[in-house]
């Protein structure tokens, strides 16, 4: 999988990105990175990358030429990739959209600044439109970050054991069962008895119906799409009554 990230702030990247499971992902040659700054496309003396919006307004927006001269060098690098514009009016990033991109055989992410990016640029080159969430950033920085690790983490080989994504929170439409480990008491607090038990099937039915029960108090609105069993929805009922 090949990351291509066009930004004007590359090095709000050198730290995310020489660490922990993307740092990994890169060693196993299992991704690739590309950090690539606009401000190397513009045309000028001053390498201007923004101008005044059409029709007044405040801020400023991203110019379509040096943006449009970068994608276009970009995917002659990465011809197959998808074109991702980092935008709050983009589709919500999910944990189903992040296994549809890590499908992809590349990605170009563009980071969004100011007030936005030229339409033109938007109409000829993207792809798709990506949020991370129902607020406003300074940038679409830390959002491509977001969207890396998220894709990352499901690239076969990544991760120590491939079922630790399998198991994630959202994997199955629900939030994750709790998680213990060593010591079996800690400050009062028991281990709960099914996890010392050594069977099984015990423990997978204690996790599922802590998952669901999880998600019933802090996500009721992930179980209207989420692949539930009769016994699911039976263990349900039992919760509300």
């Amino acid at each position: 999988m090949k990351f291509d990230i066009l930004t004007l702030f590359p090095e709000m990247f050198r730290g995310p990105f020489d660490e922990s499971i993307i740092r990994r992902g890169q060693d196993k040659g299992l991704i690739q990175i590309g950090l690539h700054q606009i401000r190397d496309f513009a045309t000028n003396k001053h390498q201007t990358v923004d101008d005044s919006p059409y029709g007044g307004g405040a801020g400023m927006v991203m110019k379509p030429e040096p943006l449009a001269a970068c994608i276009e060098a970009t995917r002659q690098q990465n011809p197959h990739a998808l074109v991702l514009l980092t935008s709050p009016k983009g589709v919500p990033l999910t944990h189903q959209l992040a296994v549809d991109l890590a499908a992809k055989p590349g990605l170009i992410i563009i980071c969004g600044r100011y007030e936005g990016i030229d339409e033109r640029v938007h109409q000829l080159f993207v792809d798709l439109e990506v949020s991370i969430g129902d607020y406003v950033l300074s940038g679409g920085e830390l959002a491509a970050m977001v969207v890396v690790d998220a894709v990352t983490r499901l690239v076969p080989g990544v991760l120590g054991s491939d079922e630790s994504a399998a198991t994630d929170s959202f994997s199955d439409g629900l939030l994750e069962y709790p998680q213990y480990t060593r010591p079996p008491e800690f400050n009062g607090l028991q281990v709960p008895e099914v996890l010392l038990s050594g069977n099984h099937a015990l423990i997978a039915q204690w996790r599922r119906q802590q998952a669901l029960q999880r998600t019933a108090a802090q996500r009721p609105d992930l179980l209207r799409t989420a692949p539930l069993t009769e016994r699911d929805r039976a263990y349900l009922a039992q919760l509300q009554q």
